[in-house]
């Protein structure tokens, strides 16, 4: 079990390592200079010198992207004396924790992740998803609680009832909802309930489910705020969920151990809820696994059409603002949780299934 982990966890470190050298390559080939974004069009050229030095792009792009590598590992290498070097340990970039002393004044330190900092507001970019990530976790978590529960209760239901109109009417909404684009369903469900009728609903959302109160001075929690956008975010995975588990359910239910426990005269609840789903669950859970990055991925769309401060909306903002380094960060601080989540779901497929181990 230990050698599965670590070639789990090995396969992993790759996705990340692929992920930036993707992110970093991108990021070099597009057109225009970091400096003159941070400083302005007016910017001296020694202002300039001064900034592209402290990027590392002075360099040749090799050296970048080790830097750029060195930068984003958790353990890295710096010079602790040399403030000209580009390994320079400075506290204004690193938070970190100082390990032992390599050769030529270099260090091993445990650090936070630097990624760099915004080309708008000078913040570090690590600071501004710290800010952000909250808000797209409770509405991703908000969002598979409510996919999770009603999909699988709704399949199973179609399951029992195969070729009712239960059945069918279930069906036909899954196709329609896996079928919408995400935005689209927001726009309409954001006008429908949140505009139309707000004073019925209430749902006139501001935005967060943070909410200074009326002095400015405090926040507290505004749960209706997170009631439209965790179920048009929802949706997609709920109808994926749905067929997934009315599938499962109908193979499982044609199993002979399925009529031998009926056989024996155990009751309905018995039979469905303890034997059948509970083998039927498996494709399911891998499913939850997967929905929940296509939930990252969608939560781009729906923080903007529900100005939900997210860090989809963060991305949006700095694509249009052209800030590159917050974009850099934000799709690798969602690939990593993209590939943990991942990395999990393959150890407890691994401790339910000793097959699993050997692949």
């Amino acid at each position: 079990m230990r050698n599965f982990i670590l070639r789990r966890l090995f396969y992993g470190l790759l996705v990340l390592l692929g992920t930036a050298t993707v992110v970093f390559v991108l990021f070099n080939a597009l057109p225009g200079d970091p400096a003159r974004m941070m400083l302005g069009q007016h910017a001296d050229q020694k202002s300039i010198d001064i900034i592209n030095k402290d990027l590392g792009r002075n360099k040749p792009l090799f050296i970048q992207y080790l830097l750029y590598l060195n930068d984003l590992s958790p353990v890295s290498i710096h010079d602790e004396q040399n403030q000209n070097s580009s390994l320079y340990l400075s506290k204004e970039k690193y938070t970190y924790i100082r390990l032992f002393s390599l050769v030529k004044e270099k260090v091993l330190v445990l650090k936070y992740p630097y990624m760099r900092r915004s080309y708008q507001n000078k913040q570090k970019v690590a600071d501004i998803i710290k800010e952000t990530l909250p808000e797209t976790a409770a509405l991703a978590a908000a969002a598979i609680v409510l996919a999770s529960i009603l999909g699988i209760v709704i399949g199973v239901f179609a399951a029992i009832y195969k070729d009712t109109w239960f059945d069918n009417t279930s069906l036909m909404f899954a196709i329609v909802w896996v079928s919408g684009p995400s935005f689209y369903i927001g726009l309409i469900l954001a006008y429908v309930f949140g505009h139309l009728l707000s004073d019925y609903t209430h749902l006139n959302f501001v935005g967060s489910l943070y909410v200074m109160d009326d002095y400015g001075n405090g926040e507290y929690l505004e749960l209706k705020n997170l009631i439209l956008p965790a179920i048009t975010l929802g949706l997609r995975p709920l109808s994926i969920i749905i067929q997934l588990t009315r599938s499962s359910m109908l193979d499982v239910l044609s199993q002979d151990y399925i009529r031998t426990a009926k056989a024996k005269g155990l009751s309905f609840f018995i039979v469905m809820f303890k034997h059948a789903l509970k083998n039927a669950l498996s494709p399911v859970i891998t499913a939850l696994s997967g929905s929940f990055a296509v939930m990252m991925a969608g939560s781009v769309f729906v923080e903007e059409v529900f100005n939900w401060k997210g860090i989809g909306k963060e991305t949006v903002y700095a694509l249009q603002k052209a800030d590159m380094p917050v974009v850099m960060g934000t799709v690798l601080v969602i690939a990593a949780i993209f590939v943990t989540i991942n990395t999990l779901v393959d150890v407890v497929y691994g401790l339910i299934d000793p097959r699993i181990r050997i692949v």
